[in-house]
């Protein structure tokens, strides 16, 4: 609907629209004609909204046009419009709207006030060396954020509204200069067909941003640092911000990265190398061990050392349940303690783990219900989990489907399933990119950059796996080696 310049029917067509209670309406003179300004009263700045726009407005003097009007007012960003709808958008986006007796159309001040949760270090990709900001839920504190790490004409935001009810904002943000810009196209044309009712979080932007909806593995990176994500951006990569979320969306996604830490870049490379090492280990144990274990005990004794075996024999000795039973109920015990540690008070839930883990787990192998070498591959294989706490959730469920297939077909069970999901892994990719690159595809100049941590100097180009239009990162100076 159209705003004419009939002054009560304008304000009556958006009073409609905009019926709630928090949306106040306020009547004032400008240069003596009626106005009204309309503006939610959580997410406006009311101090600012008389100061910088209602004062000049009630001493303006000049020729009563849009333009002139907007001109008039000691805001720096004002839109004008002439559409009801569009009115309402602006004052449900934070922006006051005014409507002037005699003049068609109306004008918003940019005077949003969001409270904020102030920026602080993230709770997973935490560092001793380096920085430890992270991002918070507002976007534009977000874009901040990264603009202070990238002063480049060549940092570029796309913007859009996703969601029919909530109207999320979302930014799509890359450097021209380095990454495919058919690539941030077809991610900004995939966001603008996303058709649905609300965008809490960008977790669910990342699900429809997936090619393979029943993917086991994710086939979109997250980062909560300004510093990850700038140094992704600088790879070639694309990210998406969602407004409301403190969790940022970059593509293409490789599975390589998380096992990248981002202390690993700050650190000693020796030292990196050592620990991202570790974590791959880690990773192989928490999901083969249990499986392993298992099927040693009911089909592979031969595999387990004799002295190990005499002792497993006498802790094993009059446990009711089967290997097999044995290592699902331990397991099930320990999803049932993480659920509610993580589910209940902060300090209760620390107290509910030592009770849980020390005094279950104890009483428990009293009773003879479950054997001690258990509980440990148990525990070793949990906390060996968390190592890469990105994979968390990928990771337990193919443990899961391991010790399943190792009750049943035992190691040879366990080789054929390990060989079907690195074909599986192989078939995966997403906006054109194989998500095991770069060994699958073989890429062997991103290889400086995976299980082993190449030095900074060494890593003169931009890994390839991804694309990009400017390869080259780093020149080395003349007599450098």
């Amino acid at each position: 609907m159209k705003l004419t310049g009939e002054y009560q029917k304008d304000v009556e067509s958006v009073q409609k629209i905009l019926s709630s209670d928090d949306v106040i309406s306020f009547e004032f003179r400008a240069g003596g004609r009626r106005a009204t300004v309309l503006y939610v009263d959580s997410i406006s700045d009311k101090d600012m909204l008389g100061e910088c726009a209602i004062r000049p407005l009630s001493h303006f003097n000049g020729q009563f046009s849009l333009e002139n009007l907007a001109a008039a007012v000691e805001v720096a960003n004002v839109k004008t419009g002439g559409d009801a709808k569009e009115f309402a958008a602006e004052v449900l986006g934070g922006s006051p709207a005014f409507i002037v007796e005699g003049v068609a159309g109306f004008f918003a001040c940019d005077l949003k006030k969001f409270e904020v949760r102030a920026v602080s270090e993230p709770p997973l990709q935490t560092v001793i060396k380096g920085p430890r900001e992270g991002f918070n839920e507002s976007i534009k504190t977000n874009l901040s954020l990264l603009r202070r790490r990238i002063k480049s004409e060549h940092f570029k935001v796309k913007n859009l509204s996703v969601g029919r009810v909530s109207e999320t904002a979302v930014s799509v943000v890359y450097i021209d200069s380095i990454a495919d810009e058919h690539l941030a196209t077809e991610i900004f044309e995939k966001l603008k067909q996303i058709d649905i009712d609300c965008i809490p979080d960008s977790s669910y932007l990342a699900k429809l941003l997936c090619k393979h909806k029943a993917s086991l593995f994710k086939q979109v990176n997250t980062a909560e640092k300004p510093d990850v994500v700038a140094a992704r951006l600088m790879e070639g990569r694309i990210a998406v911000i969602a407004d409301g979320s403190p969790i940022v969306l970059t593509l293409p996604y490789l599975l390589i990265e998380d096992f990248q830490n981002p202390e690993d870049y700050y650190a000693m490379t020796l030292r990196s190398n050592f620990t991202r090492w570790i974590r791959i280990a880690a990773v192989v144990m928490a999901v083969l061990l249990p499986a392993f274990y298992v099927a040693s005990q009911l089909f592979h004794l031969q595999f387990i050392p004799l002295n190990f075996l005499l002792t497993l024999i006498n802790s094993i000795k009059g446990i009711p349940m089967s290997p097999s039973f044995e290592m699902f109920f331990i397991l099930l015990i320990f999803e049932i303690l993480n659920e509610a540690s993580i589910r209940m008070p902060k300090y209760a839930g620390m107290a509910l783990s030592v009770v849980g883990a020390l005094v279950l787990g104890d009483t428990a192998v009293r009773a003879g219900i479950v054997s001690s070498p258990a509980i440990l591959i148990m525990s070793l294989s949990a906390i060996s989990l968390y190592t890469v706490p990105e994979l968390v959730e990928t990771l337990s469920t193919i443990r899961i489907v391991l010790l399943i297939i190792a009750g049943a077909a035992g190691v040879y069970g366990i080789i054929l399933a390990v060989a079907a999901l690195v074909v599986y892994l192989c078939s995966l990719e997403n906006f054109g990119t194989p998500i095991l690159a770069p060994f699958a595809p073989l890429v062997p100049g991103d290889l400086k950059d995976t299980f082993y941590l190449g030095f900074l100097s060494e890593m003169e180009y931009r890994p390839a796996s991804i694309g990009q239009k400017n390869a080259r990162r780093y020149r080395a100076a003349k007599g450098e080696k």
